[in-house]
């Protein structure tokens, strides 16, 4: 019994003992890997120094780059600058960092591993602002191959100058270059290489969109510049960029065509209508003014015009000649200054006195009597009965002389003669041109007056007792000349002033010929210019994309 508790006890013990050899052989496999790394590092960086290019006094370290663009932006054309967040990355190979101990292929070093190693001085010789993400931690790492392969990456940002040209603004297609190189290494120690094995040595973020722009291409290359030091190689990639058209479409070409057609509205406003036609066309040039340097605002000080400007100062040019149409229409238009008003009043009572005129030339003793100079107009029989003529616009009336009564003198067997019959008054005027010598609504002849019916020796005795200081004025001969007379100057006189009228109505919705030119012209004219515009500047923007 004793001898088989001791039996027990020992191969508890052994088992024990088994297992924690074989924990401490596990964590001293660890332990030695990492013991491994460790003198690995210390060995290669035993006697490094980190002021020694690679090769030393040999051949130079070639280093080679490529970079993987995240984003792009904001593009400024005021300071002419582009910045871009980036991927940038280095290797080159540091034969006094290769390793055969460690057989699993990469080393990840952390990033106090750069300031004992070498690493190149790249810089950006157009760069401006650039700087390194360091939020949580500095956004680099450093990687070691077994033959001696240094890879070194960060995340920058770069604010690189991109020198412009704005000619063809906005359809225009910028190309931003990027330039990088050695600061102090020339050709003799350092040389900058595109990533050989690489598929695209500049390649460019699938999800990454620009508001103004598309990238169209990234054509790369190397380059060496001279210098009084000596020659530094360097290496060069173009951004090559092409605007977009909408936000000047709706901002700008839309709102200038539109004010264009509009100030052509005043074409078809009559003539005459001066204020309507010149606060149209100022408040289209204001408004254009105001288009033209809000265009601008966005843009730097140019010294030469952008096709914006062009097209601007295309409509600017268009409203403004407008006006000058207008300003040559009113110099030539029938009324003196455009605005007509009627006063008949006027019109009229200078015609009836010209007629008066006329009335005491033929008949100096005739005397027309007042109401001839005033409205309407009508010719009245003597007993005050009268018919007014009809017009459209104004008429004249004019009362013929009072025609007293005939007295046979007591010779005869009647009570005297009568009063002779005046003519119907005339009809209102037809617009048809009447003949001098026959006058509608007047008598054609001068008929002889009848005998009185009550004499005994058959013929109208002698007014003797007639005493009116005007008796050749009581002859019938004579009333029925004047009669007449009357009538016709009154139908003359109607129809210089249907004339007149006539004339001024279509002066009033007169067209003018400069007008009907401008109608087919000005909007021809526009047409023409902006088919050749769009042409020069869309083909010349393809031709360099």
């Amino acid at each position: 019994m004793r001898r088989e508790g001791l039996i027990f006890g020992d191969g508890h013990v052994v088992a024990s003992t088994l297992m924690l050899f074989s924990s401490l052989t596990f964590l001293s496999g660890a332990d030695r890997v990492h013991r491994n790394v460790s003198e690995l590092l210390d060995n290669l960086l035993r006697g490094y120094d980190n002021s020694i290019r690679p090769d030393f006094g040999g051949s130079p370290t070639i280093v080679e780059i490529d970079i993987m663009v995240r984003s792009m932006g904001p593009i400024s054309e005021v300071d002419m600058t582009y910045s871009m967040d980036m991927y940038f990355r280095q290797t080159w190979i540091d034969t006094r960092l290769a390793y055969s101990a460690y057989t699993k292929g990469t080393l990840a070093l952390s990033i106090s591993m750069l300031e004992r190693i070498w690493k190149p001085d790249t810089y950006f010789y157009n760069g401006k602002q650039s700087y390194l993400h360091t939020i949580t931690t500095p956004n680099k790492f450093v990687r070691l191959y077994q033959d001696g392969r240094v890879l070194y990456s960060s995340r920058l940002t770069v604010k690189a100058s991109c020198p412009m040209n704005l000619e063809d603004f906005p359809m225009d297609t910028q190309r931003c270059p990027l330039k990088l190189g050695s600061f102090g290494y020339t050709t003799r120690d350092v040389l900058y290489h595109w990533k050989s094995n690489a598929s695209k040595p500049v390649d460019i973020a699938a999800d990454m969109k620009m508001s103004q722009f598309d990238l169209i291409s990234t054509p790369n290359g190397n380059a060496t510049d001279s210098l009084k030091s000596g020659q530094y190689s360097c290496l060069l990639v173009d951004f090559h960029l092409q605007r977009h058209m909408g936000n000047f479409l709706i901002q700008v070409y839309g709102p200038c065509t539109l004010l264009v057609v509009l100030s052509w509205v005043s074409f078809w406003l009559n003539r005459e209508a001066t204020a309507d036609r010149v606060s149209l066309g100022v408040t289209t040039v204001l408004t254009m003014t105001f288009l033209g340097l809000e265009a601008r605002t966005d843009l730097p000080k140019v010294p030469y015009p952008t096709a914006l400007d062009f097209f601007v100062f295309l409509s600017f040019a268009f409203i403004f000649a407008t006006i000058i149409q207008f300003a040559v229409v009113h110099y030539f238009t029938k009324n003196g200054s455009g605005e007509l008003y009627f006063n008949d009043t006027s019109s009229s009572s200078s015609s009836s006195s010209e007629d008066e005129g006329e009335t005491e030339n033929e008949t100096g003793r005739n005397r027309i009597p007042s109401a001839s100079r005033s409205l309407p107009l009508s010719i009245s029989e003597g007993d005050g009965r009268g018919e007014r003529i009809s017009n459209q616009m104004s008429v004249i009336e004019i009362l013929p002389p009072p025609i007293p009564k005939l007295n046979n003198g007591g010779m005869g067997g009647g009570g005297g003669v009568p009063p002779l019959p005046l003519p119907p008054p005339p009809p209102p005027f037809s617009g048809i041109e009447d003949s001098p010598s026959v006058i509608p609504g007047c008598p054609q002849h001068h008929a002889q007056p009848r005998n009185n019916a009550g004499s005994g020796s058959g013929s109208t005795p002698a007014p003797s007792r007639y005493h009116h200081h005007h008796s050749e004025l009581n002859h019938p001969h004579h009333r029925r000349t004047s009669s007449w007379k009357l009538c016709a100057r009154a139908q003359r006189l109607r129809r210089k002033l249907n004339e007149k009228q006539r004339l001024e109505l279509e002066n009033v919705n007169s067209v003018s010929k400069v007008d009907k030119f401008a109608r087919i012209f000005f909007p021809l004219s526009f047409l023409c210019i902006n088919v050749f515009y769009w042409y020069s500047y869309l083909y010349k923007s393809n031709a360099l994309v």
